[in-house]
């Protein structure tokens, strides 16, 4: 359990930030790009992949001291992430008000991607993300995750890949 003193420090951190702050982070045309690049990436591999960018936690979560990582892990479910055919999409979740970043994959991936390879993509990504450069941050995971993707779950010669979730990055 959180002490009350963090308790109280977190929720202002969060309350403070509201999603104008989302979309001054991400806005509309960073939106429009990253969902180019999300198509374009989901062209070279038959996984999906999502990305979800919220100013702070719900009261909810808060209250209950939860971590970014169950509410990534909330978010992959809610956004059906986990619902593909292949069981092989992806989430990369960003929660502003911590400067937390969460990699979320489903089954097929989780098998085929060993943690250290998250954890390194995480990294780098929160190098470029704590110097407030979210683009930057947010297409080179994307990258790093379609190369995994790429690499494991490659689309099939000729065939056309099957678009299961919407590209557009979601703003909380």
């Amino acid at each position: 359990m959180m002490a009350q003193g963090n308790l109280i420090s977190r929720v202002l951190r969060h309350r403070w930030l509201d999603e104008s702050d989302t979309r001054k982070a991400i806005p509309p045309e960073l939106v429009e790009r990253l969902a180019r690049r999300v198509a374009a990436s989901e062209k070279r591999h038959t996984g999906e992949v999502r990305i979800y960018v919220e100013a702070g936690l719900p009261m909810s979560y808060l209250w209950r001291g939860a971590s970014a990582r169950e509410r990534a892990v909330a978010m992959f479910g809610k956004l059906r992430v986990w619902d593909t055919e292949q069981n092989n999409g992806v989430l990369i979740y960003l929660l502003l008000a911590e400067r937390a970043i969460e990699i979320v994959a489903d089954r097929a991936v989780h098998r085929a991607v060993p943690p250290a390879e998250w954890q390194a993509i995480v990294g780098r990504m929160g190098a470029a993300l704590h110097e407030g450069r979210f683009e930057d941050g947010i297409t080179q995971a994307l990258e790093e995750v379609s190369a995994l993707l790429v690499a494991h779950f490659p689309a099939p010669d000729g065939a056309e890949n099957v678009n299961e979730l919407p590209d557009e990055p979601v703003l909380g």
